[in-house]
């Protein structure tokens, strides 16, 4: 069987754009960037195109299907009592979704407000079953994975000196984070 090229699907009218929009905010929360970029596929280019998607968007948000500090906030409060994860991995999250910064961080100081970083990561550790590392490798392996899931490494040096755990920095003085101590 000879291969075809992939079908480019037909531009969307207005009405049908937005059916696509409401299916689309229906399988997964979205930010209003998300679905741009996602309707943007499915119009012509230029013009008429964005005046479509803007069509669009202007009436999902005045429906409240659209909203992106509801967004942000849903979104925060899942990743902190679901995942437990640091307040800088939920920023940059939110930040390649395309929520405004100054909504980012307006979101996250009343989300993070309750917690102290310390009890968060010992629930991170705690949620998902970290022992106290054995050797260096382990504790270098902990140390990159809290990095991932947004805590500093001042958070990860308390506690690693918690267990009590001699942390010796690399030669070049740079942290696994990437900012010079």
């Amino acid at each position: 069987m000879p291969l075809r090229a992939p079908r480019t699907p037909q531009p969307l009218d207005e009405a049908a754009l937005y059916q696509y929009a409401v299916r689309a905010l229906g399988r997964q929360m979205r930010t209003v960037a998300e679905l741009k970029r996602l309707m943007s596929r499915r119009v012509e280019a230029g013009e008429a195109g964005e005046s479509r998607i803007a069509a669009v968007v202007a009436r999902l948000a005045e429906q409240r299907y659209l909203d992106d500090s509801a967004f942000a906030s849903t979104y925060t409060r899942l990743r902190l009592e679901n995942q437990s994860f640091g307040k800088r991995r939920v920023q940059q999250e939110l930040t390649r979704k395309g929520v405004q910064a100054e909504l980012v961080a307006s979101t996250l100081e009343t989300a993070y407000e309750q917690i102290s970083d310390d009890e968060l990561a010992r629930r991170y550790i705690a949620r998902k079953r970290i022992k106290k590392p054995q050797n260096e490798k382990e504790t270098t392996r902990l140390i990159r994975r809290l990095v991932g899931a947004g805590f500093s490494f001042a958070i990860i040096s308390n506690l690693l000196k918690r267990w009590e755990i001699d942390l010796a920095l690399p030669e070049d003085g740079v942290a696994e984070d990437g900012q010079d101590e």
